[in-house]
């Protein structure tokens, strides 16, 4: 059981940071799901981790398989759940730059809510229908489809030009993106929930798809009852007077552009209070039950000894211990995220020399997190036989055997190069050495022919860069009593 007096002495920086990613991901999640209908679904997954984290803490064993398996297949119901929620919110996260660098500049906006109210104004007076999207910070091009191409600045008679009913784009929407008109005569998704909808028309509904997909804010006007309507969200409201229609307008482009004295921070540190103390509290408690360091255990590896700094010219004598015990301490969480290839023992052999030695195994040579402590190594020491290497430069012995076929005679046997340069160890390098090639089998020629025989080395040569020299032997053959010219 957990020793609620203790936690706060375990609490070091590494947890408060942990802590506070946690809580933000939840916070970001409880404010993004707060108005999507799959708010619900959400909840009822949240239930049920709560009842698995109450299972984990009370060692309920048989509900924790069950709701791990679950879990499990849940991971590939909640992408079909909630796969246009999880598609906006990567949107967001790859536009959040770009939003703080619109967000720093300062534009007023009062002339394009007024604009837009005077239109929508006269629209709903003349009853004339009308669908106006203001874009929020999410892209709509994957959301829209149709329309032409504008890029117009937002005025009144431009804005009644095109929902006249003489205008071929009349029935579909209109784009505005800041100040200017993007498209007109844009079709939009339709409503999910267009059979909840009880006496609205197509604008409507169609106003109502593109907010549930993204951030925009929509304006419809009714041709029927000139009627205007915001939808913003997955909610549709009818603006009952016009205050309350200049309000909405306002409050959206506010909220997409803060003027000048208006700091983003603490707007935010201002919002949604309720989600954060949640989300800070669920992150706690997340901690507490998976990430408290209520013990220390003791765990015992294998890891290979690998020798680093030794120069090319240094050769160690087998057999050298390759492998070495050693015991880690450490809380079990640090355990579950251990990544056992990466512990190894490393030997610095910079300092090295001729003969055999003995090198210390310290712990400060095990390459382990700095979330685990280095207990024990065995052996406690590592005994290495090394030697320099020298280059040497030997002549070629020719071996051959055999006689050259009747009638024909060797005239002469040469090596191209006469020498051959490779490594011995230091103690062998002054000794006279030579290097013979394999036998020569003269009978088996029967004309004058250049061979590439295999060299026969000491047993202790070494190579540069592993690439063994080699030689051109030529044996000239001539006939009996003949001389060659």
């Amino acid at each position: 059981m957990i020793s609620f007096g203790d936690l706060p002495h375990n609490l070091s920086i590494r947890n408060l940071l942990d802590i506070a990613i946690i809580a933000l991901m939840i916070y970001t999640l409880l404010v993004w799901f707060k108005e999507r209908a799959s708010r619900f679904v959400l909840m009822g997954i949240s239930l049920l981790g709560l009842l698995y984290v109450a299972a984990r803490f009370f060692q309920l064993y048989l509900t924790t398989v069950v709701l791990q398996g679950f879990f499990t297949i849940l991971l590939f119901v909640l992408v079909v759940i909630f796969q246009e929620d999880l598609r906006r919110l990567f949107e967001r996260i790859a536009i959040w730059g770009r939003i703080g660098k619109k967000g720093s500049e300062q534009a007023s906006h009062h002339d394009i809510v007024e604009i837009i109210a005077h239109t929508v104004s006269n629209l709903a007076r003349t009853r004339i229908g009308a669908l106006i999207v203001l874009q929020g910070e999410e892209p709509l091009d994957r959301h829209i489809q149709g329309g032409t191409l504008l890029e117009g600045i937002v005025s009144q008679p431009l804005l009644e030009s095109i929902f006249d009913p003489h205008s071929i784009g009349h029935d579909g929407a209109v784009i505005i993106d800041d100040r200017r008109v993007v498209r007109f005569g844009c079709h939009l998704p339709l409503s999910d929930k267009a059979s909840q909808l009880y006496g609205v028309g197509l604008r409507h509904t169609a106003a109502l798809g593109l907010t549930e997909r993204s951030d925009a804010l929509c304006i419809v006007v009714s041709e029927e009852t000139g009627a205007i309507s915001i939808a913003k969200g997955e909610k549709l409201e009818r603006m009952m007077n016009p205050s309350d229609f200049w309000v909405a307008i306002e409050s959206f482009y506010l909220k997409k552009r803060p003027l000048k004295g208006q700091s983003r921070p603490l707007s935010w540190i201002r919002e949604n209070t309720k989600e954060k103390v949640i989300a800070l509290l669920l992150a706690c408690v997340l901690w507490v039950v998976f990430g408290y360091q209520r013990e220390s255990i003791r765990r015992e590896f294998i890891v290979p000894v690998e020798y680093t700094k030794a120069s090319p010219q240094w050769v160690i004598e087998e057999p050298r211990i390759t492998e070495a015990k050693i015991m880690l301490m450490g809380p079990p969480q640090a355990f579950q995220l251990l990544d056992e290839s990466s512990l190894k023992v490393s030997l610095d052999l910079s300092s090295l020399k001729e003969g055999r030695q003995d090198f210390v195994l310290a712990k400060d040579m095990v390459k382990a997190p700095s979330t685990l402590t280095v207990v024990s190594i065995k052996p406690v020491r590592a005994s290495i036989v090394a030697y320099r290497l020298m280059n040497v430069s030997s002549p070629v012995e020719i071996v051959t055997a055999g006689e050259p076929p009747p009638g024909l005679v060797v005239e002469e046997i040469s090596a191209s190069p006469a020498a051959v340069e490779y490594l011995m160890p230091s103690r062998y390098a002054h000794g006279v050495l030579t290097v013979r090639t394999e036998p020569i089998n003269l009978s088996a020629l029967t004309s004058t022919q250049t061979l590439y025989p295999k060299l026969i080395f000491p047993p202790e040569a070494q190579f540069r860069q592993n690439r063994e020299p080699f030689v051109k032997v030529l044996v000239s053959l001539k006939k009996k009593g003949r001389r060659r010219d």
